[in-house]
């Protein structure tokens, strides 16, 4: 046997086929199934309220469910400046949905090319949003009757089917909306007012299956529908990782992390989703667009990776992707540190990114975060509170930290044990230059695990009568304490400006480390009862945010993507000929504007 035939062989036997590879649990495959209709994540888990007014996490999912938070009242009171009582508990469903269109030439073309359709109206609507604070508003307090519902939902089982529903839409004039998680944050998923055209959404849950695994070249090629956080258990039977971990992993797909150009947790090791990209199949209104090639590099032209990263579902749905992957590390550990001030926190990141040793990740919190985070700290037994004490008086009295200006910055070490001792040993070398002070690990554990909870915290909120939101950015290091600073300040004067009784919550966190720059989250809440009109309200306050983060230097958004709620500042942030360019892209691939979700720019349906 030749030298050639004896490597295509061995290449063969380390492709793992479907077979060989475990299977999704299909958790998600109604899109409705264990999760909420008016708020974000599973059915049995939320923030609650006992008989005496204490917060709780219901369910068994986390490992703060089924405890007490004895701090968060007294944040809530203190902070938010409310009672901790339930003063805007959420309406039911509606009871009834507008008619669906329905274009029977397009459901004749279709038949028998899906596993399933419904035209149930819970279902609709929870197929015509996402996760905004406007949106959930709305869920909770009355959904207006003249926001559009998707008219049916069709859940393919193959890239075929997707092909088939394409083509047929593109024949008979139908719109297509691709659903994958439902996590967007941008206004993503809701039909255009004054669509008249019959609009479906694609909910790909169904394709999510491992299709092969190539252990020689670590690559496996993955269906859309793919959730994240199962996608990973089953790798990890195979002693592999993606090492994509948004905060979104237990909800969100492959399909919609490429489609947003998303960004994980531990970017910092395994890279953003256009790192870990190597092909994809994109379905369009005039063929599938798909590069049969598994290079890690080829120059022949722009990369149409590109095109399709990002596009938001204005150009096609992704039925499938060829990604990277990374053997499982061989350690994994937490690690924490305390800073003087927020200030030193961002030098001392500058100086890791500047030496490029940054752990899989690295976030750093200001101090409202940090207090807000030890408000959500399970009940203590005598023991542990008499050594919380030792370590507070530590922190002040032998470091003179000021518990009121205190940052705190939360790791993750993964690798060999020699590649984590190392990073350990450079990063708090470092912080220590910094004046940071090591702290425990199980803070870095516990920091990490509540990013999860976070969107369950902002529906807790509206039951207590504050609207909250979190936001995105990306921004040079040079510009990045003063955006920290400048739109917290701006939010808390524009809501005085705007009758917002109480002071609004305003916090940050800097994180996704670059060479040049960083990844800053903000997180805002206001008191929504006794606004006229709290969607408005609370929509001008964003606003002013985003017009004061660009203003400092930061971009429209760093890994949330732009969807219909941020596209009024696209030419601001791409030019007049970059709209222009995505514009002719558009027309040539969707001519008629079947997938006319009106995501990133405003485009006429033909």
């Amino acid at each position: 046997m030749d030298q050639r035939r004896l490597t295509a062989v061995l290449a063969h036997l380390t492709q793992l086929p479907a077979a060989a590879v475990p299977s999704a649990t299909n958790a998600f495959e109604s899109g409705q199934t264990r999760v909420k209709w008016n708020g974000w994540g599973y059915e049995d888990t939320e923030f609650s309220l006992t008989a005496s007014g204490e917060v709780f996490v219901t369910g068994s999912r986390y490992e703060a469910a089924g405890q007490e938070l004895p701090h968060a009242r007294e944040w809530v009171e203190s902070e938010i400046g409310v009672e901790t009582k339930i003063v805007a508990p959420s309406g039911p469903p509606p009871a009834a949905f507008t008619p669906s269109v329905e274009n029977q030439e397009f459901l004749r073309a279709i038949d028998s090319a899906y596993a399933r359709i419904s035209f149930q109206g819970l279902e609709r609507l929870h197929h015509s949003h996402g996760h905004t604070a406007q949106e959930i508003y709305q869920l909770r307090y009355g959904w207006p009757e003249s926001n559009r519902l998707v008219d049916c939902v069709v859940w393919p089982a193959s890239h075929e089917h997707v092909e088939t529903i394409v083509e047929a839409a593109h024949l008979h004039n139908v719109v297509i909306i691709p659903y994958g998680g439902g996590t967007s944050v941008t206004n993503a998923l809701n039909p255009l007012t004054g669509e008249k055209r019959m609009v479906v959404s694609l909910d790909m849950h169904l394709m999510n299956a491992i299709k092969w695994v190539d252990r020689e070249n670590l690559t496996a090629c993955i269906e859309a529908g793919a959730v994240g956080k199962d996608l990973s258990e089953r790798l990890a039977q195979l002693g592999l990782t993606l090492g994509h971990e948004p905060d979104s992993a237990e909800f969100s797909t492959l399909g919609g992390w490429i489609s947003t150009r998303a960004s994980g947790m531990k970017k910092n090791r395994y890279g953003n989703i256009e790192d870990l990209l190597v092909n994809c199949k994109l379905v369009t209104p005039t063929g599938t667009l798909f590069r049969d090639l598994r290079v890690t590099r080829i120059s022949a032209g722009p990369n149409l990776n590109h095109i399709i990263l990002g596009h938001e579902g204005t150009l096609g749905v992704v039925t499938e992707a060829v990604m990277k992957l990374r053997p499982l590390p061989e350690q994994r550990i937490f690690g924490a540190i305390v800073f003087h001030s927020l200030e030193d926190g961002i030098r001392f990141m500058r100086e890791v990114a500047y030496n490029r040793c940054q752990p899989a990740s690295l976030r750093l919190v200001d101090n409202e975060q940090f207090r807000f985070g030890r408000a959500l700290k399970p009940g203590s037994s005598r023991i542990e509170k008499f050594v919380e004490l030792l370590k507070r008086g530590y922190l002040t009295q032998y470091h003179g930290v000021d518990l009121e200006q205190l940052a705190a910055c939360t790791m993750v070490f993964e690798g060999s044990k020699s590649e984590v001792a190392a990073q350990q040993k450079k990063i708090y070398s470092i912080a220590k230059s910094h004046g940071g002070i090591k702290a425990d690990a199980a803070s870095g554990e516990r920091g990490y695990a509540l990013t999860f909870m976070v969107a369950y915290l902002r529906d807790f909120g509206f039951q207590l009568g504050f609207m909250s939101e979190s936001f995105e950015t990306s921004v040079p290091w040079s510009q990045c304490a003063l955006l920290c600073t400048r739109v917290k300040e701006t939010v808390r004067a524009k809501a005085k400006d705007l009758g917002v009784s109480g002071e609004p919550f305003a916090s940050c966190r800097v994180t996704q480390v670059y060479d040049e720059g960083a990844c800053v989250y903000f997180y805002i809440a206001i008191l929504f009862q006794g606004l006229e009109d709290p969607i408005k309200t609370f929509s001008a306050l964003e606003h002013a945010a985003r017009v004061e983060i660009m203003a400092c230097g930061g971009s429209l958004s760093h890994h949330h993507g732009i969807g219909k709620h941020r596209k009024e500042f696209m030419q601001e942030t791409v030019g007049a000929m970059g709209l222009q360019t995505m514009s002719q892209i558009k027309n040539t691939i969707d001519p008629k504007n079947i997938f006319a979700n009106g995501n990133l720019f405003d485009v006429s349906s033909k």
